[in-house]
């Protein structure tokens, strides 16, 4: 059976300083790759074409900014 958010969320309350430190830094990695796999299904199934399209016109249009 797979714990409630309400139950991570009250276990996570209960880490010890060192221990969060850890977790939050483990979590952050894990979100990052599920963010980044994704991203990279977006891409390989084309929803981003359309968001492509829109920048490389603009970029041709000269509508960019110099960072």
């Amino acid at each position: 059976m797979k714990p409630a958010v309400k139950d991570i969320q009250e276990a996570v309350a209960q880490l010890p300083t060192d221990d969060l430190v850890s977790f939050r830094s483990r979590f952050e990695d894990f979100d990052a790759k599920i963010w980044d796999e994704q991203f990279e299904d977006d891409a390989k199934a084309g929803r981003l074409d359309a968001l492509a399209d829109r920048a490389l016109a603009d970029f041709r249009a000269g509508r960019y900014e110099e960072l």
